[in-house]
Formats: structure tokens, sequence, C-alpha cells
């Protein structure tokens, strides 16, 4: 009887770090939009770079975990690699535009921030 016990307690946590994991990618997600559409919005160079700090964060935090829609694949699977490259994609653009920012050229920084939405829509279609 021990041992079953143990067994489905085993079993209960992996289905449970599965979906924490799918949870943390999600919230992850929600937080990079949040901060996107500040980012789109705001007309202080300031505010513009920290919307851009807290969204490199966030993707970065999602990197480590898996989408539901991958929930069960290899961490060396394909589709894993090609979602965690994808948001490092996002982080070299994030920071790309932080760059600009940062050279006092905000108008190219807000330009460079609209081509985000080709990336998300991209990797939205594969992972969402």
């Amino acid at each position: 009887m021990n041992k079953w016990l143990v067994a489905l307690l085993g079993i209960a946590a992996m289905a449970t770090s599965a979906v924490s994991q799918a949870n943390v990618v999600q919230d992850q997600m929600k937080l990079i939009a949040s901060n996107y559409r500040t980012v789109l919005k705001t007309d202080s160079p300031e505010e513009f770079k920290q919307g851009l700090e807290a969204m490199k964060q966030a993707a970065t935090l999602a990197e480590q975990g898996t989408p539901s829609k991958l929930e069960g694949q290899d961490k060396d699977s394909a589709s894993m690699k090609d979602f965690r490259y994808g948001l490092t994609t996002l982080i070299g653009e994030i920071d790309s535009a932080k760059a600009l920012a940062d050279a006092g050229q905000f108008e190219q920084a807000k330009q460079a921030a609209e081509q985000f939405k080709l990336t998300r829509d991209e990797f939205h279609k594969k992972y969402k």
C-alpha cells in the first residue's frame, strides 16, 4: 500500500510541476503584454525603458518554462528550442530598442518596439 501511495504522490507532483511551469509561462506572457502596451503608449523615455526592462525580465523567466501547448515535450525537442529561440529573439529586440532609447533616439526606439509585434505574431501562432 505504501508503494502505491508514494507512486501516486510522485505522479501528482509531476503533474503539478508541469501545470505550474505552464502557468509561469502564461503569467510571464501576460506581464510582457502589459508592459508592451505601456511601451507603445508612453511619451516618457524613462517609462519606456522601465517597460522594456520589465518585458526583458518576464521573457527571461518565460524562457525557462514550458508553454502549455508543449507540455510533456523534452526540453531539447525542436519545438522547445524554437520556443526559446523566439524569446531570445524578443530579448535581443528589446535590448536594441533600449540601446536606441539610451542613445537619446526615442522615436527610433519606439519604432523598433513596434516591430516586436512581428515576433509576437510569429511565435504566438506556434505556441499559444
